[in-house]
């Protein structure tokens, strides 16, 4: 299920001009605003409806990826491994992991089978610089799915670091597949295999995760 459910993680960060946005909107405002802006998208983008991958690619790239702070969730995922890296293996592979994580939402938004989103209750401080947005995925015949989201605040807005699919955590789901690449041959080795996985022609699924089930 887990790898179902990634694809919803596109879903509500996929917008037009939120990135040219002057005033720093809530965390749980942002998330409502551009989920309700992308559902209307994906029902009536004709180029993204008929599967057009380019299309979808550049979607991901101009309107999602400013919301994600890639840096720490590629920390999060290699963990104690992170601060043994070199800056130019940080470097490597926050952006290999960036271009992993492009390829699987652009492959994934082209199943949207119109899904409904709830949006649970929410509450902050107002100093709070990391909180969580709860929402529901609402499948047509299947039973929902807890979709919440770990945002952080940064002087230009809020950024998610993390996303749990039914209480199992993404970056965690990913520390488990790094750590096996890294013990097999290294970090400069999960830097390798990473690559290879972007270079393929092959859709890049999400790790599977039992406990989603």
């Amino acid at each position: 299920m887990f790898k179902r459910c990634v694809q919803f993680l596109l879903i509500a960060f996929t917008a037009s001009a939120f990135a040219q946005a002057t005033a720093v909107k809530a965390p749980d405002v942002l998330v409502k605003d551009v989920t309700e802006e992308v559902l209307t998208t994906l029902r009536t983008d004709p180029a993204i409806k008929a599967g057009d991958a380019n299309k979808t690619a550049e979607l991901v790239e101009t309107r999602v990826l400013p919301h994600f702070n890639f840096t720490r969730m590629t920390a999060l995922a290699l963990g104690k491994e992170w601060r043994a890296t070199t800056p130019e293996q940080k470097k490597q592979l926050t952006d290999e992991f960036r271009t992993l994580l492009v390829r699987t939402y652009s492959n994934a938004l082209t199943s949207y089978k119109s899904q409904t989103i709830d949006y649970k209750p929410f509450k902050m401080g107002a100093a709070d610089t990391d909180v969580t947005v709860r929402t529901q995925i609402n499948q047509p015949n299947g039973r929902p799915i807890p979709l919440d989201y770990a945002l952080e605040k940064q002087d230009n807005g809020w950024k998610v670091y993390d996303v749990m699919v039914a209480g199992v955590s993404l970056v965690t789901n990913y520390r488990e597949t790094f750590a096996a690449e890294i013990r097999a041959g290294g970090v400069d080795g999960l830097v390798k295999a990473l690559r290879a996985k972007n270079s393929s022609t092959a859709p890049t699924p999400a790790p599977s995760a039992a406990a989603a089930k």
